[in-house]
């Protein structure tokens, strides 16, 4: 038999249901704008009837319902998503910084333009040039001598710049490193204070929101994988445990990053995009750069020595020194090997200097030590032009007038010399246009990997927010079915307070 205030019970219980869930509702709504926050809904059940099936039974036809009772408040999440997001995120995260990478590269590069290398190596060709025709003009050679300190200038820029870039990239890998570990230890925390929370049989949504939102983030620097188990959150990298439960398992440094890139650990995310362009990118580049300047300087030219020019009696070729009698094919050690043939204004025959040397002493030429011999920049009546001698007076001197040097000098523009690794054998320009041309290959492809990946991220992203985002037109339709509801269980109480108030104060007072 049910009891006299069997319906005030069941008001009260809807009016405690429906007040839940407006209050979670109002939740939602004010997160409608926190980042990682999950929707979540008051999961209602209809509460246990009267007189479930026993061994004594009223006589009473049917069950009596006793109303509405919430047994859970869930947050609205699919773990496949989150799997999907994490995996793009990572991918979208190597490829940005490579990008980024790139572009600053081409900045550094600053190619076409009217102030780039090419424009600086164009003008020390033609400043060789203008100097054949007037192989005495001193104007001509303090040109040619500005024009060389205006290309050594710039690949010692360009090697800076790189320089520079590569420790730009090593100070992120720093900051990042620190970045992982504190998402680390929070994951860590969050997944202990989940545990004790949820031990006492409630879910706790925002921790675990705030738990995933951590490992979003950091799933775009390192590549993660995510196992969820009742010690919490089990994040691994490749098989390399970084968090159990409460606990961190490692310790993440720059050494740590390095070490698991070199392993191969490491496969994905921002810190993989640094590493890969500080270690593949850049010192490319710089390779290139150094190989570059040090061709210029010493790589193979092969030429034609015209006849009658005079080789200086101690020479780097192997050939008897005097004139020769025929055009000569010979292989020289680059602009310097070229310009140690020739003679200077001195009028002797001492041979031309070597015409670039590694600043501060080094024994290999460089982009980043390139310079022009001091000699000849103190004296630009040491840059070497002629090829001719004369005895006629008995003593053999030089013919200052001659400019058969200066125009081979001026002609290296277009004459292939080969690299000392061997591996290129092309005019001067269009190895530094292949480098050119490499960048802006690899720049592009970069361009649209991560376009891509961001396209990627954002597809599932947006499938996500359907899932777990919070619609402000959806909860302000279930604010107003939440409030009907609480009115209406308000309401019937009312009305049962009167039929009690009936029954209590107006039966079996009749004719009094």
């Amino acid at each position: 038999m049910t009891s006299t205030f069997h319906s005030i019970e069941t008001a009260k219980r809807s009016l405690f249901t429906q007040t839940t869930a407006l209050s979670t509702t109002g939740h939602n709504v004010a997160n409608a704008n926190t980042e990682g926050y999950s929707r979540q809904k008051v999961n209602m059940q209809a509460s246990i009837p009267m007189e479930p099936f026993a061994f004594l039974h009223s006589t009473t036809p049917g069950q009596l319902g006793t109303g509405v009772e919430f047994d859970s408040i869930t947050r609205v999440r699919e773990k496949f998503l989150d799997d999907q997001y994490r995996n793009e995120n990572t991918n979208f995260g190597s490829w940005s910084i490579q990008r980024d990478t790139l572009e600053k590269l081409e900045a550094i590069v600053n190619e076409p333009s009217d102030t780039g290398f090419r424009t600086v190596m164009d003008n020390f060709y033609k400043s060789w040039s203008d100097l054949s025709k007037n192989p005495e003009d001193v104007t001509a050679r303090r040109i040619v001598k500005e024009t060389t300190l205006a290309l050594t200038d710039a690949m010692n820029q360009i090697s800076r710049q790189l320089d520079a870039l590569s420790q730009d990239l090593d100070s992120n890998i720093a900051v990042k490193s620190n970045e992982i570990q504190g998402y680390l230890g929070n994951i860590a925390n969050l997944n202990s204070a989940i545990v004790k929370i949820e031990s006492l049989g409630d879910n706790a949504n925002d921790l675990r929101d705030q738990r995933d939102l951590m490992t979003d983030k950091l799933s775009k620097i390192m590549n993660v994988t995510v196992t969820d188990s009742p010690q919490g959150y089990a994040i691994q990298m490749n098989g390399q445990a970084l968090v159990t439960g409460g606990a961190v398992q490692v310790a993440v440094d720059p050494a740590f990053l390095n070490d698991a890139y070199t392993a191969g650990t490491l496969t994905n995310g921002e810190v993989h995009g640094m590493i890969k362009s500080r270690d593949t990118l850049v010192s490319d580049y710089k390779k290139q750069m150094d190989d570059l300047a040090n061709t210029l300087a010493n790589g193979d030219i092969e030429i034609t020595l015209p006849a009658g020019s005079v080789i200086p009696a101690t020479n780097a070729l192997g050939l008897a020194g005097g004139a020769l009698a025929t055009d000569t094919k010979v292989t020289v050690k680059g602009l310097n090997g070229l310009h140690q043939l020739g003679y200077t204004m001195d009028g002797t025959t001492t041979p031309g200097l070597p015409f670039f040397t590694a600043a501060g002493g080094g024994t290999s030429i460089t982009a980043g030590n390139i310079s022009l011999n001091a000699e000849i920049l103190a004296d630009p009546n040491k840059i070497a032009t002629s090829l001719r001698t004369t005895d006629a007076s008995g003593t053999e001197t030089v013919i200052k007038g001659n400019n058969t040097l200066a125009i081979l000098l001026a002609n290296l523009k277009d004459t292939p010399m080969k690299s000392a690794d061997g591996m290129r054998n092309a005019a001067i320009g269009a190895q530094f246009s292949a480098i050119v041309g490499q960048l802006g290959v690899q720049s592009q492809e970069a361009a649209r990997q991560t376009s891509n990946s961001e396209f990627l991220v954002e597809q599932v992203e947006t499938r996500r927010q359907s899932v777990s985002g919070v619609s402000l037109d959806e909860e302000m339709s279930n604010m107003i079915k939440f409030q009907h509801a609480y009115n209406a269980s308000a309401r019937f109480m009312t009305t049962y307070d009167e039929l009690l108030d009936k029954l209590i104060n107006s039966t079996g007072t009749v004719g009094r």
